[in-house]
């Protein structure tokens, strides 16, 4: 699904127009991006939680010239799902399929 895939669900579901719902999805990836700018936690009960987790500095290599490279400490933006979310995720991939996926050889 892309975002303009989710904006059209947000549209349909909410009977909205697509202006009014692309407002809403932008507002709501906006205050994610600024929360986890800030170091602050999102947490969205039964769906996950975004933060962002601390990358120490290295010595990386260019892949194109074998070249030692200094890669600087940095943040990254994580995303932990729910138990819920991983629960509904693997129910719905169980009933549309229900062979194990080692049986098949």
């Amino acid at each position: 699904m892309t975002k303009a895939d989710l904006i059209e669900e947000v549209s349909r579901v909410v009977e909205m127009t697509r202006k009014e719902s692309e407002i809403i999805v932008e507002a709501i990836f906006d205050s994610i991006v600024r929360s986890l700018r800030s170091g602050d936690k999102i947490e969205i009960r039964g769906f996950g939680s975004f933060r962002t987790r601390q990358r120490q500095p290295r010595v990386g290599r260019n892949p194109k010239t074998g070249t030692r490279v200094e890669v600087p400490a940095k943040k990254i933006p994580y995303f932990k799902p729910s138990k819920e979310l991983k629960d509904v995720v693997n129910h719905s991939a169980n009933a549309s399929n229900p062979e194990p996926d080692n049986a098949s050889h």
